[in-house]
């Protein structure tokens, strides 16, 4: 039977470690394909640690699909022989932190709105944009105005969650002793403190390894897509998920580029489909899709990246969104982390962590597409405000962002547990299957329904409710994909979840 120590654990928990060492085991072929790993029991007691334990370190490597199971017989390693020789350390590969050489400082400055205006800020729509894209076209407009509309299409940030005594008293403290810098223009890529904190925050927590210089800093994804077309060419061809989030195509429509929708099977993006497209850039959210809510196991990630190494000008642009928010276990990896061929463009953004309204993201390049940036569009000034980003950098370095992610996940965990509970227990129950809890602030609930998903809709929002059908989202939908409903639940208020689910009981019958 399999043993490990548990005499040297460093800061990791038992789970974590007995996780990485069968990670290890797998990807240095020391446990093969079809290889049945031992019961929980069995394990745990083998080892003197509880069943837990075992169960925990299993199910985190069977969601990022190192293991699979198979009812009544076990647990079994996973094909992974697309993955190359070394894969194992692809992670922790050294990256020399010495800044290029021709990385020259650029400026802009913009205001920071205060604590009263970041509360009216949360106010109004949704920023992000995401309520306006879940919104199934030609969906009716609401008759029944006797009571607050019900949004399970939001990703807003309930006000009462955003930090704001800390960042007033954090804004404070940069006003008064960063004052030279406040009005000092920063890089084009952002303000050096604020990416070396992001750095240190992603080589902490998500096992990305980078220099700041790689990072730049943008108000919103939108405009770092926009960077990217520019800066890998108006003549590419740029690939996006079928489903998936829709603002992506249209910007890149609207950038009048060559754009493909490429079907998803069971394991994420299918690399048939990818390779007849013609695709030059794929745009995938591996950890945590939206909104299926798939998470793309290992094999599929190298076979991904195998398709991007094929080729010079091929890439693939890692959307990391919501990433922090995983139910269950740790994060998953980041493909940027397993990146040997600088292929990976990662992406994410402070939206989903913080509030809709604080536009911060940021993208890391290759290093040899952050030299090109910096060639080539150096002339750009930073979208980021300096008050925004020297007030983050602080809230990241004091270590308040690690117990603000820490409170929201406690906080969306219950939450999620209360609205699923309440559908169990309601008349929902014999009608209704829920799919993917785990992923991030959204499940799919699926229901026997006879409406169609653009009646289903439509009657909802009459009765004050708005939800999105997943049909909504694919450029080319399918018969299975009807009667799949999603539940954002970052925004809604418990006193509301009875309430929501009763409408869906009336309509659902």
């Amino acid at each position: 039977m399999l043993t490990y120590s548990f005499a040297d654990t460093g800061s990791d928990s038992l789970y974590q470690h007995l996780y990485k060492c069968i990670k290890n085991d797998i990807l240095t072929r020391n446990l093969r394909a079809g290889e049945k790993l031992p019961s929980k029991r069995s394990f745990a007691k083998n080892l003197g640690i509880s069943v837990i334990t075992v169960e925990n370190a299993y199910a985190q490597l069977i969601s990022e699909g190192y293991l699979y199971s198979i009812p009544k017989k076990g647990f079994f390693v996973s094909d992974i022989s697309m993955l190359p020789p070394g894969a194992a350390f692809a992670q922790n590969s050294p990256v020399d932190p010495q800044p290029w050489s021709n990385a020259t400082d650029w400026t802009t400055i913009a205001h920071l709105p205060n604590t009263a205006e970041l509360a009216k800020m949360n106010r109004q729509p949704n920023a992000a944009g995401l309520a306006d894209m879940t919104q199934p076209s030609g969906a009716a407009d609401r008759t029944d105005a006797s009571g607050p509309l019900i949004d399970l299409t939001s990703n807003q940030t309930d006000i009462q969650n955003f930090p704001f005594s800390i960042w007033a008293k954090l804004v404070r403290e940069i006003l008064n002793e960063n004052r030279q810098e406040l009005v000092t223009n920063p890089p084009c890529g952002g303000v050096l403190r604020l990416r070396a904190a992001i750095a240190k925050h992603l080589k902490d927590f998500r096992g990305i390894t980078v220099a700041p210089e790689q990072i730049v800093m943008g108000a919103g994804t939108e405009y770092l897509y926009s960077l990217l077309i520019q800066l890998l060419g108006f003549d590419k061809t740029y690939a996006v998920e079928d489903p998936g989030y829709r603002k992506i195509a249209r910007i890149y429509e609207k950038h009048k580029v060559a754009c493909r929708h490429i079907p998803l099977d069971e394991s994420g993006v299918c690399v048939a489909a990818l390779e007849e497209s013609g695709a030059d850039v794929l745009h995938l959210s591996p950890s945590h899709h939206f909104p299926t809510g798939l998470v793309t196991p290992i094999s599929r990630r190298y076979e991904l990246l195998g398709w991007a190494a094929r080729a010079a000008d091929r890439y693939l642009i890692e959307d990391d969104y919501d990433s922090e928010f995983r139910m269950t276990g740790n994060p998953i990896p980041a493909m940027q982390s397993i990146d040997l061929s600088e292929k990976v463009i990662y992406i994410n953004t402070f939206t989903k962590t913080l509030a809709s309204t604080v536009r911060i993201s940021y993208m890391i390049l290759p290093r040899h597409l952050a030299d090109r940036f910096y060639k080539e569009l150096s002339f750009y000034s930073c979208t980021v405000s300096n008050f925004e980003q020297y007030t983050l950098a602080r809230f990241i370095e004091n270590g308040s962002f690690e117990k603000h992610l820490n409170r929201m996940r406690s906080y969306y965990h219950r939450k999620r547990d209360l609205l699923i509970e309440r559908i169990r227990q309601s008349k929902l129950q014999p009608r209704a299957v829920i799919r993917e809890e785990n992923a991030g602030l959204h499940f799919i609930l699926e229901l026997q329904t006879r409406l169609s998903d653009e009646e289903f809709c439509a009657r909802a929002l009459q009765k004050g409710l708005r939800i999105a059908a997943l049909s909504a989202f694919y450029a080319h939908s399918t018969p299975e994909t009807a009667h799949r409903f999603i539940v954002n639940y970052s925004a809604l208020p418990e006193e509301q979840i009875d309430k929501a689910i009763q409408i869906l009981c009336e309509i659902s019958i």
